[in-house]
């Protein structure tokens, strides 16, 4: 019989690598890979509220034209002035909301400790969301093969640099972060995703 431990640990990790996509800029793709479906799937393994927000952003995807989501996105995170909600800790945790500051080093630091490495194709700033987010599902990943194995020391390494990440990083200012989405938003695409970046990022604080 399945662990329903480890199954809940592959499901949190899985949410967590198809959250990050959606902070890539939107594209057929989404669909063509069932990124929405997938997510669904996993969030009812996780939490009923989740899936529930899981389901809205799926159908808001499906609802919306491709060219007003690209106009959103761009206009959310991008630019071309005054952004309201740049996806970067830095903007959050800085009182200047510089970019590349102590924070975004601190979370380097992080990465080296977990062996993350960002990907030479990653044409971002280290501590931008979909970063943050593929480094949660790798100790998530982590955390699951560990236990299946029976390794309880590399199971509480990567347990403890998880918790250490969200209370100084991502928990820290993910809140903020998603209020503006929410606030600034013009689909309704990214309002579910705000609220169930949201909704995931509390859930694995209090995990």
């Amino acid at each position: 019989m399945p662990d329903p431990e480890q199954d809940r640990d592959a499901a949190r990790a899985d949410l967590c690598r198809l959250l990050a996509a959606c902070y890539y800029e939107p594209g057929r793709e989404f669909e063509e890979e069932r990124v929405f479906a997938a997510l669904r799937a996993a969030a009812a393994r996780v939490d009923p509220g989740l899936a529930a927000d899981a389901r809205r952003l799926g159908d808001a995807f499906a609802a919306a034209r491709l060219e007003d989501l690209l106009i959103d996105y761009t206009r959310l995170f991008l630019g071309p002035v005054a952004a309201p909600a740049r996806p970067y800790g830095s903007v959050w945790l800085e009182a200047d909301k510089g970019l590349m500051q102590d924070s975004t080093m601190a979370v380097l630091a992080l990465y080296a400790e977990g062996g993350f490495e960002i990907a030479e194709a990653f044409r971002e700033l280290p501590d931008h969301l979909a970063a943050e987010l593929e480094f949660l599902y790798l100790l998530l990943f982590r955390c699951a093969q560990a236990r299946l194995a029976g390794d309880d020391a590399t199971l509480a390494a990567a347990a403890d640099l998880r918790k250490r990440f969200l209370e100084a990083h991502l928990a820290a200012w993910v809140g903020p972060f998603t209020a503006a989405v929410a606030a600034n938003a013009q689909t309704d695409f990214y309002r579910a995703l705000a609220q169930l970046t949201e909704r995931f990022i509390g859930t694995e604080s209090r995990a």
